[in-house]
């Protein structure tokens, strides 16, 4: 059933608010997903405060041309969905979690970082970045090894005197 242009209308400054409120936009080819996936997929991502929505190619070029963003749209092929979410690493990171092993069925094409257009490769790479909590984590336990170190140095001292 062909849309109208009202119903593209309407598409269009959906994803404008998506573009404009969003800090990660992920680019999802998939091909072949049943329907048991795209709910668990769903379900993951709304879990983590990410929407995902399934939009015409030609809806989001036009979106991203109107946006002028730094960077080249990156290359679309085949059926496309956008994962999006006000923190900059969770929607790739989520998205790229669930594939694996679904690597047949989907893929990131690209995506939009901080304002930024992105390619494959560059979302791919962001989407391995650890999230915000495993980062804190990994900082307060720099900070401490040392002092850890130090505890445990001077309790060998203490038992030799």
């Amino acid at each position: 059933m062909a849309i109208t242009k009202a119903q593209k209308k309407v598409m269009l400054d959906e994803l404008d608010a998506i573009l404009g409120a969003s800090l990660n936009v992920t680019f999802v080819h998939f091909k072949g997903l049943t329907v048991g996936d795209t709910t668990t997929i769903r379900k993951q991502l709304r879990s983590n405060d990410v929407g995902y929505k399934v939009i015409k190619k030609t809806l989001l070029r036009h979106a991203l041309e109107r946006k002028k963003l730094q960077g080249v749209i990156p290359e679309m092929e085949g059926e496309v969905a956008i994962a999006y979410g006000a923190d900059l690493v969770v929607p790739s990171g989520q998205v790229f979690s669930f594939i694996k092993g679904r690597e047949e069925k989907l893929a990131i094409v690209g995506g939009v970082f901080d304002g930024v257009l992105k390619n494959q490769e560059e979302m791919n790479k962001i989407a391995t970045i650890p999230g915000l909590q495993v980062l804190r984590g990994m900082f307060v336990n720099v900070i401490n090894s040392p002092i850890q170190r130090f505890a445990i140095a001077l309790g060998e001292i203490a038992k030799t005197k």
